[in-house]
């Protein structure tokens, strides 16, 4: 799966580089906060930390201290994004013990389900590769 659609948000859209959250456009092309997003509750922000494609600790940014259940991260369209262990050991070191890494659509997908379920989620996502 390439791209990701579900009317009912609070993702409702993604396609190479573009998001559609809360009724509000996501992309490279000067729209909302970018094509790299962070969403944590109904808040979206750019995740500007995120450069190159392997995952360091100093990237991971804006999530703690949110009383965030699980964090999801979209490791890309094409699944791109390395997480090395250091990462998913400091992700537990400050606090979230579950983490979700999939490719991104498949994470818009997750973000939404389990935000229906009411868990305080959060989703770190890149928008391309």
């Amino acid at each position: 799966m390439k791209e990701f659609s579900d009317p009912e948000g609070p993702i409702e859209e993604f396609t190479w580089g573009r998001f559609v959250i809360f009724n509000k456009a996501h992309s490279d092309q000067g729209e909302g906060v970018g094509k790299d997003i962070r969403i944590v509750g109904s808040t979206v922000t750019e995740w500007k930390e995120r450069k190159g494609h392997l995952l360091t600790p100093k990237m991971i940014t804006g999530v703690f201290d949110q009383n965030v259940d699980v964090l999801i991260i979209g490791i890309g369209v094409d699944g791109m994004i390395e997480v090395p262990e250091e990462s998913r050991q400091y992700i537990k070191k400050y606090g979230i013990n579950r983490l979700i890494l999939l490719r991104t659509p498949d994470a818009c997908k997750k973000y939404n389900e389990l935000h229906r379920e009411g868990k305080n989620a959060a989703l770190l996502a890149h928008g391309t590769c």
